[in-house]
């Protein structure tokens, strides 16, 4: 299927479903979904939501603020209350579905204070492949993946939105601070201001494609290959070690492996993943 006919697949998708709530982050799924929603049924039936919690980074709630209104469509913001989960907070392998159900019955309720019963997420055909807890969220809550169905794949996506003028066409992926979490590390507020200032000084350095995991007491940097000798520098690694010391790190590394999205899921069993996903 050529990419003229995917997309012509999706919005076909999308006129079936009538008015629809996008499940928005502002990153380049659910920004090019949003942007095809209001293209295709007209920016009156779109209603772009966002989830504000303390698992969301103040860059990243800026920037979905931001790409929303360069789409044209006013943005709700809705707080989600995922922290008051145990079963959340506890971090074992189903974090994300307890994190996305949260997020999707919320959604739900706004949809019915709205009369909008569709609601669409931005799952791709390449997130069947991976470990994605939360696809089985929106599974049972009856959430629209109209960009999978459609069978549009991350680099689709990427390249539609380049058609589209849209800015998130290259923008790295950057899934929530509670992915940054080791299994079974309490996910806290604290914890996640914790990763949100390291990624944010790391950002302010000028490195684009990185994570800081939170390993407890230690601190794992990843950063692509192409950034190891500029992170190793005197004059990055001191001040990297001392920022990240001062927010409550007692040990700082650098993943040789470089980086790789999802490295956390790797300390997973296959069991554990094929119960939870």
């Amino acid at each position: 299927m050529s990419l003229e006919e995917k997309y012509q697949s999706l919005q076909a998708r999308l006129r079936e479903l009538g008015r629809v709530i996008v499940a928005f982050s502002g990153g380049v799924d659910s920004t090019f979904l949003l942007k095809a929603a209001v293209d295709t049924l007209g920016a009156d039936k779109v209603l772009p939501v966002l989830g504000v919690s303390p698992s969301l980074a103040q860059f990243q709630h800026d920037q979905a603020k931001q790409w929303a209104a360069a789409i044209g469509v006013p943005l709700l913001e809705t707080p989600v209350l995922e922290l008051d989960d145990a079963r959340y907070r506890a971090n074992q392998g189903d974090r994300c579905f307890h994190c996305k159900s949260h997020l999707y019955q919320t959604l739900a309720k706004v949809g019915a204070t709205h009369g909008i019963d569709a609601i669409v997420c931005g799952s791709n055909l390449d997130d069947q492949d991976d470990y994605r807890p939360g696809n089985r969220a929106a599974k049972d809550l009856g959430v629209h993946s109209p960009l999978m169905q459609a069978g549009l794949t991350k680099e689709n996506i990427r390249e539609l939105s380049r058609q589209l003028g849209l800015p998130t066409a290259d923008l790295p992926a950057s899934p929530c601070l509670a992915s940054r979490m080791t299994y079974g590390l309490e996910v806290t507020e604290e914890r996640l201001k914790q990763v949100e200032e390291a990624e944010a000084f790391l950002r302010e350095l000028g490195f684009v494609e990185f994570r800081v995991r939170h390993h407890g007491s230690i601190a794992r940097i990843e950063v692509v290959p192409a950034d190891f000798t500029r992170i190793v520098d005197p004059n990055h690694s001191g001040q990297i070690m001392a920022k990240l010391k001062s927010l409550g790190f007692n040990y700082v590394t650098l993943d040789l492996q470089g980086f790789r999205s999802g490295s956390l899921n790797e300390a997973l069993s296959e069991r554990e993943k094929k119960t939870h996903g």
